[in-house]
C-alpha cells in the first residue's frame, strides 16, 4: 500500500496535465475541423457548391497531415510550438500537433457524415429557397448529429491516445509520468498507475459519447 500511495503523491499531478492537453486540444480541432469538413462536403464532386480546385487543394493537405505519424508531426511542428509558447515541451506547447493532428481527421470524418444525408432531403430543401449555409445549419448538422457525436468521442479517445506518446518526449501528462518516473527508473507500480488512470479516461469518455449518442439518435 505504500508503493501505492507513493506512486499516486507522482501521478496525481500529472492527471489535470492530461485534461487539459486532451480536453483543450479536443476543443480546438472540433472548432477548426468542422467547417473543414463542411467545406470540403460543400466543394466535393456533387457537392451543394462543387469546386473541384479548391476541394483538390483541401483532400491533398487532409491526406498530408493524416498521413504523418505524430510523433513525426511534432518534430515537423518544433519551431511553430517555440514561436507560440516560446518552447518546445510541456502541456502547452504539445496542444498544438495534438490539435494539428486531430483537425484533418475530424474534418475527415465530417466529410464521411455530413456527405452520406439523403440527397432527397437537401434537394427539398433547396426547393423551398434554402441557401446552402441554412441547409448546412438546419439540415445536415442536425441530420448529422448523432454521428457528429461520435466523432468527437472518437476524436478525443485518439487524442488522449496521442497524449500519452507525447509524453515519452516531453510532453507532460500522465504518459511522461508513465514513461519517466515508470518505465525509465523501473518504477511499475507508477507505470501502472498511470495506465490505469489513462484506460479509465478512454472508458469514461467512450461511455459518455455512447449515452450522448444514443440520446441524440432519433431514428
Amino acid at each position: 500500500m505504500e508503493f501505492v500511495s507513493e506512486a499516486w503523491n507522482i501521478v496525481a499531478p500529472a492527471i489535470p496535465q492530461t485534461l487539459i492537453l486532451v480536453f483543450v486540444s479536443s476543443a480546438i480541432a472540433v472548432l477548426l475541423g468542422m467547417p473543414l469538413g463542411i467545406i470540403l462536403t460543400l466543394t466535393r464532386p456533387e457537392g451543394l457548391r462543387e469546386n473541384s480546385k479548391l476541394y483538390s487543394v483541401l483532400d491533398s493537405l487532409v491526406n498530408f497531415f493524416r498521413s504523418v505519424p505524430f510523433i513525426i508531426l511534432m518534430l515537423i511542428l518544433i519551431p511553430l510550438m517555440r514561436l507560440v509558447v516560446g518552447k518546445a515541451y510541456g502541456t502547452a506547447a504539445t496542444i498544438i500537433p495534438l490539435a494539428a493532428s486531430a483537425i484533418p481527421f475530424f474534418g475527415r470524418l465530417m466529410e464521411g457524415y455530413l456527405s452520406q444525408i439523403d440527397r432527397g432531403i437537401l434537394e427539398a430543401a433547396k426547393s423551398m429557397g434554402s441557401t446552402n449555409s441554412q441547409i448546412v445549419k438546419k439540415v445536415l448538422i442536425p441530420e448529422a448529429m448523432p454521428q457528429i457525436i461520435n466523432g468527437i468521442t472518437m476524436v478525443i479517445i485518439n487524442i488522449i491516445g496521442y497524449s500519452a506518446m507525447a509524453g515519452a518526449i516531453g510532453g507532460g501528462g500522465l504518459g511522461e509520468v508513465a514513461v519517466r518516473y515508470g518505465y525509465s527508473y523501473k518504477r511499475y507500480e507508477i507505470l501502472w498507475v498511470a495506465v490505469i488512470l489513462i484506460v479509465a479516461l478512454v472508458q469514461i469518455i467512450q461511455f459518455v459519447g455512447t449515452y450522448l449518442e444514443n440520446k441524440i439518435d432519433k431514428k
